[in-house]
């Protein structure tokens, strides 16, 4: 019996907060208004060369017209077709090697305190 081809690696990416600045308010899932986070693009096509899946998922994910206003949005900011072609956009979180997220919490062993929960900011509300 041979041995199976093994399935690239995937690296899950959050959308709002991550790719997206999320500097506005939320006002639905098909509504995305501000920029970019700057190196964003080249992140994700760094990590489609060195031949990772790139998943982008977001709570918008799973709403009606959520998985089309992302990828509307990567055409409005210069994002090709190709590029988006090779994004992968799960409704539901996926299985990867890693996490980038804006409310993660790096888990070690230990469990974050409710103090530290309640101070917890993203990185752009600081």
């Amino acid at each position: 019996m041979s041995n199976p081809i093994p399935f690239p690696k995937r690296i899950c990416i959050d959308f709002d907060g991550v790719i997206h600045s999320h500097i506005s308010p939320w006002k639905g899932p098909e509504i995305i208004e501000d920029p970019p986070v700057p190196g964003a693009f080249f992140a994700i096509e760094t990590y489609l060369k060195a031949g990772f899946r790139v998943a982008i998922f977001s709570c918008r994910s799973s709403k009606d017209g959520g998985v089309r206003a992302m990828m509307n949005w990567f055409y409005q900011h210069g994002i090709s077709a190709a590029m988006v072609d090779h994004l992968e956009f799960p409704c539901h979180k996926p299985a990867a090697e890693i996490y980038i997220d804006d409310r993660g919490f790096h888990f070690e062993g230990s469990f974050p305190s409710v103090e530290w929960i309640q101070a917890f900011k993203t990185w752009n509300r600081q």
